[in-house]
C-alpha cells in the first residue's frame, strides 16, 4: 500500500495582527535554539509564529523553504526535515492535540513504529 504524500509546509509572510490574536499566539509557549544544524521529524502538526531568527528547513525529499522573524509557520504531521537556523530562532509554538497523544506520537517516532 502506498502512502500518501505529506502535506507541505506553509508561510504567512507577516499575518495581520487579528490572525495572530484569534489564533491566540501570545498565548503559546516559547522556544528558542541557537545557530545550528540538525534532523526532525514533526510528530504532530506545529503552527509556529517567528519572532526573532532566520531558518531555512529542508524536507525530505522535498524544497528548502525560507522563513524568519513576522512568518507564521505550519509544519505538517509526519514530514522529516534537517533544519539549518541562520540567525538565532525564537518562536511561539502551538502543537495539534493533547499531552497525552503529543506523548504517544513522540514515543512512536522515537521507536520508529
Amino acid at each position: 500500500m502506498q502512502q500518501s504524500p505529506v502535506s507541505q509546509i506553509t508561510v504567512e509572510k507577516n499575518p495581520a495582527q487579528s490572525r495572530l490574536d484569534a489564533l491566540g499566539v501570545s498565548k503559546w509557549p516559547t522556544w528558542q535554539k541557537e545557530i545550528s544544524v540538525f534532523s526532525w521529524t514533526f510528530p504532530e502538526q506545529e503552527i509556529a509564529y517567528i519572532l526573532e531568527g532566520d531558518c531555512v528547513i529542508t524536507p525530505t525529499d522535498g524544497a528548502p523553504v525560507s522563513f524568519g522573524k513576522g512568518d507564521l509557520v505550519t509544519f505538517p504531521a509526519g514530514m522529516t526535515t534537517s533544519w539549518q537556523v541562520i540567525k538565532p530562532l525564537h518562536k511561539h509554538y502551538q502543537l495539534d492535540g493533547n499531552i497525552v497523544s503529543q506523548t504517544f506520537k513522540r514515543i512512536k517516532v522515537a521507536l520508529k513504529l
